[in-house]
């Protein structure tokens, strides 16, 4: 597994990284025996950067990735978790989340202040059963930029600066506000969701052309957009929610010229994706160990030239995108 440096951080990551959010039971259950199988998939494939939050799962998530990190050298992998929630019991978590099954009595609360995050920290510890993480991310911060800029990423600095963590950032499923953080505090990388994909290249003039310049690392999530670049012929979401028919049809279109040329979408998708010079971790999602392969073979399956020529000129995606090859 290829490695390369996190932007101006002394951390090497691997170029694929694992997302746990669907591990937390994102729109289905995951058995504990699933979740395990899952990492350990991605790990004997060479994956050593892990991604986790606590509202994944409610802190589902990082209690079954750090059951299995804690059987593993602690500096053979970088593992990143997020800030911004707390978890705590609430009255209302005998209803069913929306988005997030089999979880546990609890429910997050946003908490971007300074101690906040101090808090949010030892609890993340706690749940991963680990001294410590790499990368700290401050997490939805959407309607908290002057609480995040005022407390969290004060809280993260100060954290990076005692030696307790080595890079810090926001992960967020849009890219106006983190082309403002860019400019706000002192970040290392950025976790972007869902805004650079074979769907959504929102991020192309609004955040990556800053990033490189001040080279803060992007590690893209949300590469299938929540499923509809996995399977537009079912029911798809995006963004989390259910498609509308205009997304639909455009990725039903996708698919269609990667049939045409013998190569899976989701192949397509994921190294559309890490063409992009500013995109240093392509992190995939799995709920069990046969996704978590299939993610790391498709990333690396072979693709003709003749697609990514067909996939411009169609104008399915934005001119100015880089493809693979592109340099060659």
């Amino acid at each position: 597994m290829q490695r390369v440096r996190l932007g101006r951080s002394s951390l090497d990551v691997t170029r694929l990284g694992l997302g746990t959010a669907p591990l937390g039971g994102l729109f289905e259950p995951v058995s504990d025996g699933d979740a395990e199988a899952t990492i350990a998939a991605a790990w004997a494939r060479g994956v050593r950067f892990y991604d986790t939050a606590p509202l994944y799962g409610f802190g589902l998530a990082e209690q079954r990735l750090g059951a299995f990190l804690r059987t593993q050298p602690r500096d053979g992998y970088v593992i990143s978790t997020k800030v911004g929630r707390l978890l705590r019991p609430d009255a209302t978590a005998t209803e069913e989340d929306p988005h997030y099954k089999g979880v546990p009595a609890l429910r997050p609360h946003f908490d971007y202040s300074y101690d906040g995050v101090m808090r949010s920290v030892e609890e993340s510890l706690v749940r991963l059963g680990l001294d410590r993480v790499d990368i700290l991310l401050v997490h939805d911060p959407d309607d908290h930029y002057d609480e995040a800029v005022a407390g969290a990423f004060r809280a993260l600095q100060r954290l990076r600066d005692d030696g307790s963590i080595k890079a810090i950032g926001a992960g967020m499923n849009q890219s106006e506000m983190l082309a403002r953080f860019a400019e706000a505090a002192p970040v290392d990388c950025f976790l972007l969701a869902g805004r650079y994909t074979l769907l959504d290249q929102g991020a192309l003039t609004t955040l990556f052309p800053i990033c490189k310049r001040q080279n803060i690392a992007i590690l893209l999530g949300g590469i299938y957009n929540s499923g509809i670049l996995a399977n537009p012929h079912g029911p798809a979401k995006f963004n989390y929610e259910d498609a509308d028919a205009a997304l639909v049809a455009r990725a039903r279109q996708l698919d269609a010229l990667c049939k045409q040329h013998g190569i899976e979408l989701k192949a397509a998708a994921i190294q559309f994706c890490l063409a992009h010079p500013a995109v240093t971790v392509g992190l995939q999602g799995a709920r069990n160990a046969q996704e978590a392969a299939d993610n790391i073979a498709l990333a690396q399956a072979p693709i003709p030239p003749a697609f990514w020529r067909a996939l411009r000129a169609s104008h399915l995606v934005d001119a100015s995108s880089p493809l693979p090859g592109d340099a060659a």
